[in-house]
C-alpha cells in the first residue's frame, strides 16, 4: 500500500500532441495564462522565427550546428525532423522540474509524442484532434506562411496524423479553445488521483 500512496503524488510528464495546425501552441498558452501549476519546457528548433514569435517565449532558435551538438551531447528527451527543420525538447529542464515536484507539459508533433511514450511508459498523452479535416485545412491555409508544395505536404502529413490518435491515452477536440483546455485540465487532475509510477529521465 505503501508504493502505491507515493506512486499518488508523483508529478506527471504530460504530452500534448496532435497535428500541425491543431492548436497545441495555442493550448499551452491557454494553460500558462490560467496560471496552472505546471511547468512547460520550451521545444528547441533549427527553424528560422516566424513573425510575432519570440526567442525562449515561444521556443529556443538554435542554429543547426547547436542543435547537432545538443544531440550528441545527449541534451534532449526527443527529437525529430519536421517539415526540414530540427525540433527537440531539452532534457534537463524538464527533470529539473519533476525533480521538484511539478507536473510537466509538454506540446510536440506525433513523432515525438510517440517517441516519449515508447521510452517512459507512464507518461500521460493527450492527442489534439480538430473538430473536421476540413476546419484544420481551413486554419494552415490561413497561415499564409508556408509555400503551396509546403501545405500541401502538411495537410498529406495531418491525415495520416489524425489515423494515430488511438495511440494516445486521451483525444480532446480542440472547437473551443476554453473548453478544451478545461478539458486537458480535468484529465490532468482525475490521472493525478490514480496510482502512478514516477517518471525517471
Amino acid at each position: 500500500m505503501g508504493g502505491a500512496g507515493r506512486s499518488r503524488s508523483a508529478p506527471l510528464l504530460i504530452v500534448i500532441t496532435g497535428p500541425s495546425g491543431v492548436g497545441k501552441d495555442t493550448i499551452r498558452e491557454r494553460l500558462e495564462e490560467l496560471g496552472l501549476p505546471y511547468h512547460f519546457p520550451l521545444t528547441a528548433t533549427s527553424r528560422p522565427q516566424r513573425p510575432g514569435e519570440r526567442d525562449g517565449v515561444d521556443y529556443h532558435f538554435v542554429s543547426e550546428t547547436r542543435f547537432q551538438e545538443m544531440v550528441a551531447g545527449g541534451e534532449l528527451l526527443e527529437h525529430a525532423v519536421v517539415y526540414g527543420y530540427r525540433y527537440g525538447v531539452p532534457r534537463e529542464p524538464v527533470r529539473a522540474a519533476l525533480a521538484r515536484g511539478e507536473d510537466v507539459v509538454i506540446r510536440t508533433d506525433v513523432q515525438g509524442a510517440r517517441y516519449i511514450k515508447s521510452v517512459y511508459p507512464n507518461t500521460l498523452t493527450i492527442f489534439l484532434a480538430p473538430p473536421t479535416f476540413e476546419d484544420l485545412e481551413r486554419r494552415l491555409r490561413s497561415r499564409a506562411s508556408d509555400k503551396p508544395e509546403q501545405l500541401e505536404l502538411r495537410l498529406k502529413i495531418a491525415r495520416a496524423e489524425m489515423e494515430t490518435a488511438g495511440e494516445f491515452d486521451y483525444t480532446v477536440v480542440n472547437d473551443d479553445l476554453g473548453r478544451c483546455a478545461a478539458e486537458i485540465q480535468r484529465i490532468i487532475a482525475a490521472e493525478k488521483e490514480k496510482p502512478r509510477e514516477p517518471v525517471e529521465l
